[in-house]
């Protein structure tokens, strides 16, 4: 119960949570556009499953990222830095958010 009292775990909470709701709201617009499209009478079916889908994605996204964050087994070593795969993730994500940066 320590992690109670630790400000780390409480701005990581804040943070998660605001990305949560921005991403909500992101899927919310997305959907109502999509669904706009469709006829009347599949318009509210499309709207549920849509949503339903939306939810349980991020829901395994995060369960993911629960996991990927256990990854500190050492895999590899370079220059006396051992790496893990949560590391060789992170690495690779970091680059091809660069990579789509600068496209």
């Amino acid at each position: 119960m320590e992690w109670l009292a630790d400000p780390n775990v409480w701005a990581s909470l804040v943070t998660l949570t605001a990305l949560e709701i921005v991403l909500g709201i992101d899927n919310l617009v997305f959907i109502a556009i999509l669904v706009g499209r469709l006829p009347e009478n599949r318009r509210d079916s499309a709207r549920r499953l849509g949503l339903a889908l939306a939810v349980l994605t991020r829901l395994a996204l995060l369960a993911s990222i629960a996991w990927i964050i256990g990854l500190t087994a050492p895999v590899f070593e370079l220059f006396d830095r051992a790496f893990s795969w949560r590391d060789i993730i992170l690495i690779a994500g970091g680059l091809f958010l660069l990579y789509k940066g600068t496209r």
